[in-house]
């Protein structure tokens, strides 16, 4: 197959969810409800934290930068569909797209530390009560919010400049609602092959590290509550990990679906509608609330 260098492409083609031009309105309406909610739930808790200096706590430090992320990653995604239906132009520019690529990377990694992040902090409150505020200064999340962010930063820089390098054949249309890094890859004529071994050891390290991080910190958490002598203690132990849990769940529970929906069907509009789950819906399902005390002290009077 004959194919041009990438420096000749002008613009790919996002088909979005469905070919139905009757479905576009609903799709409009629905996505721009759920970015207006995501928008505005993610900024009140930011703005609730940020004006109450009891919630200036680690969790709720890391609590605020995951509703900052969670705005910026939806931000990325929404509003180019959401012009797409309302202009019916499909064009998204070739520079605009590995730019589009490069933020969702970018905030998509940083979901994963942050939420590996919150992990460790449910563990050193519930397991180690006492040593709480001397293990979690702000010296530690701080330094680790901003090591995220460069690792984040970086691995995206080095996958947009490895797409830089790609040519691609005249079929430029992305069967998708926005620039995704595994289908932009798959429209290249060029050998692939660097690209897609460094997306498998990017995942594995940046989703399944933080992810077995998550799992190590709540073994301990759920050994250190079934040791608590009182059911009082346990059901506030669970009470404080359960919506942490929840948005971990929804999180890696819907891009395990999208992977698995990937390898197994042929149809990529399916895996697109599966990859609005922890593109879109996550984030506006964000359950996490600030508390006006400190989890820290409540759980150490759990323990006694």
């Amino acid at each position: 197959m004959k194919y041009r260098n990438h420096t000749t492409i002008l613009e790919f083609l996002l088909l979005g969810l469905t070919d139905d031009s009757a479905l576009q309105p609903l799709f409009f309406s629905l996505f721009l409800s759920m970015y207006l909610v995501t928008i505005l739930g993610n900024l009140l808790i930011i703005l609730a934290i940020y004006s109450d200096s009891h919630l200036h706590t680690p969790m709720n430090f890391f609590l605020s930068n995951l509703s900052f992320n969670d705005i910026c990653l939806s931000t990325t995604t929404v509003p180019k569909m959401l012009v797409n239906i309302q202009s019916q132009d499909q064009s998204i520019y070739y520079t605009g797209c590995l730019s589009l690529v490069s933020f969702v990377l970018v905030f998509t990694i940083l979901e994963n530390f942050l939420l590996a992040g919150m992990a460790f902090d449910l563990y050193v409150a519930i397991c180690h009560p006492l040593r709480y505020t001397v293990i979690m200064n702000p010296l530690l999340y701080v330094s680790l919010l901003q090591s995220s962010l460069l690792i984040s930063t970086m691995d995206a820089f080095l996958h947009t400049l490895l797409g830089l390098r790609l040519s691609f054949c005249t079929d430029l249309e992305i069967p998708h609602f926005f620039c995704e890094l595994a289908e932009v890859i798959e429209l290249a004529c060029s050998d692939t092959l660097i690209n897609n071994i460094l997306v498998f050891v990017a995942a594995c390290v940046f989703a399944g590290f933080p992810f077995s991080g998550i799992i190590f910190s709540y073994i301990h958490i759920v050994s250190s509550v079934l040791r608590m002598p009182s059911s009082e203690g346990k059901h506030k132990a669970f009470s404080t990990c359960g919506s942490h849990l929840s948005v971990v769940f929804l999180f890696y529970g819907t891009g395990f679906v999208v992977y698995i929906s990937s390898a197994v069907t042929d149809s990529p509009r399916k895996t697109a509608v599966a990859s609005v789950m922890y593109s879109v819906v996550t984030q506006m399902l964000n359950p996490l609330q600030p508390e006006e005390q400190g989890h820290e002290g409540d759980l150490e009077e759990a323990h006694w």
